[in-house]
């Protein structure tokens, strides 16, 4: 899994380090089981803190997508076809989709645009399947 992030962003670093994670998951460039890079070499190859990366790892342990050992650092712990969402994850989850489709409809975005757009983002999921 190739990860890009843009340091000049006002999105936190340790942001963008987990939605990029989470992505490449989604893409399945990465599967349950796969290791993640130490959080020492991904500071070191980004030129970061890290911390940074430990932040970033943690956020994605909370969401019980990684797992972290001692011995065997990082590793993806669910992916598409780990099953079933865990139950906190579907409230926590329609909550921040709440807040974007308040921005979107803020912004003046309609229905039907918000409704092309979704399905456009998860067919580039599927399709890197």
């Amino acid at each position: 899994m190739q990860l890009t992030l843009d340091l000049d962003s006002e999105v936190p670093i340790y942001q963008q380090i987990r939605d990029r994670i989470m992505e490449g998951i989604a893409r399945r460039q990465a599967r349950e089981g796969d290791p993640l890079p130490s959080t020492r070499q991904l500071a070191a190859d980004f030129g970061i803190n890290f911390h940074t990366v430990n932040k970033a790892y943690d956020l994605l342990r909370q969401q019980g997508v990684i797992r972290i050992n001692r011995k065997s650092g990082a590793v993806i712990r669910r992916d598409a076809a780990t099953g079933p969402p865990e139950a906190p994850f579907v409230d926590d989850w329609e909550e921040r989709v709440r807040v974007l489709l308040a921005e979107a409809t803020v912004q003046g975005m309609d229905r039907q645009d918000v409704l092309r757009r979704c399905e456009a983002l998860l067919i580039g999921f599927e399709e890197s399947a």
